[in-house]
């Protein structure tokens, strides 16, 4: 089922085009808590078209890019170049857990006021002034 999946989908991990390009080009840098794994050229060969290695990431089932923690997400994306798997890392202290992205779940973060907010909507203050052209 996986390599099906592989063939016809690229949203649940990854394709056979992405396999095969792993598979010759690619060298296994770590892995995240949540199953996600990530890779880079190997030896940290540098790209003659973008002039810096690539680095990239296999998704544990569905490909989210909010799933990726924040020390993953500077490494993949060049802002640091100690990989989370490295000893030497060392996060920030103003790190927070990762979160994944809730948008269009039930626990969406809804702001008072909103029409998907439970309760009852706050009346108008009268600190507001519509608009009309000419005046």
């Amino acid at each position: 089922m996986t390599w099906l999946l592989q063939f016809f989908t690229w949203w649940s991990g990854q394709t056979l085009g992405t396999r095969f390009h792993t598979w010759r080009k690619g060298e296994r840098v770590g892995e995240d808590e949540q199953g996600n794994v990530y890779y880079r050229t190997k030896g940290g060969a540098i790209d003659p078209v973008l002039g810096f290695e690539r680095r990239w990431v296999i998704y544990n089932g569905e490909s989210e890019a909010s799933k990726v923690p924040p020390g993953w997400y500077g490494w993949l994306h060049h802002m640091t170049d100690v990989s989370p798997a490295n000893e030497a890392y060392k996060p920030h202290e103003w790190e927070l857990p990762h979160v994944p992205n809730m948008t269009g779940t039930p626990a969406a973060y809804r702001p008072q006021g909103s029409a998907m907010a439970s309760g009852v909507r706050p009346a108008a203050t009268g600190d507001y002034q519509a608009w009309s052209p000419g005046s």
